[in-house]
């Protein structure tokens, strides 16, 4: 039965963040072969939702610089990462998770397996619909992320974010 208050061309919500999800990834995708470093001029752009196969996107292998690992995955696109240059995404959670890692863990909506907030940053890499704050939408980040990253470059990533707090931004290790 159709809902009477919502119109019949309007998509139901899963296939509008299945969209979405391309058009990020298709973002990533941009951002990580052109080697982009200043991408806010991307995100402000009109871009339509891209077909993008995982496999074209290269592997970040934690030997890059802080700045260049976090632009080659892609992060910037949707996170605000502070430290990071043109980190100013809106469509993912900021990621200063030295100040809100702890609150998400405690999140009674919270159902993974991290005790710390190192564990956390891989679990949402690797497995992001375990738990998505609030006000994100659900299905945005790439399942397929968390394999195109080395461990090395995972554990680089986790070790700046545990640290970043929205002020100032971790020293790069």
């Amino acid at each position: 039965m159709l809902n009477a208050n919502v119109p019949p061309s309007v998509p139901p919500l899963n296939q509008k963040n299945k969209a979405l999800a391309a058009l990020v990834a298709g973002i990533v995708l941009l951002v990580a072969m052109a080697g982009i470093r200043n991408i806010q001029p991307l995100l402000d752009s009109s871009l339509g939702a891209l077909n993008v196969d995982p496999n074209m996107v290269p592997l970040v292998t934690g030997d890059e610089p802080i700045q260049e690992l976090f632009v080659r995955a892609g992060c910037p696109v949707c996170h605000q990462i502070p430290g990071i240059v043109g980190a100013k995404g809106q469509v993912g959670p900021p990621l200063w998770l030295g100040k809100t890692g702890e609150a998400r863990l405690a999140d009674p909506e919270y159902r993974g397996q991290a005790q710390t907030v190192r564990e956390y940053i891989v679990e949402s890499v690797v497995s992001p619909g375990t738990y998505v704050v609030p006000g994100f939408p659900a299905d945005t980040m790439p399942v397929w992320y968390g394999r195109k990253l080395s461990a090395g470059a995972l554990d680089k990533i986790a070790s700046y974010l545990e640290q970043a707090v929205e002020e100032s931004a971790p020293r790069s290790p």
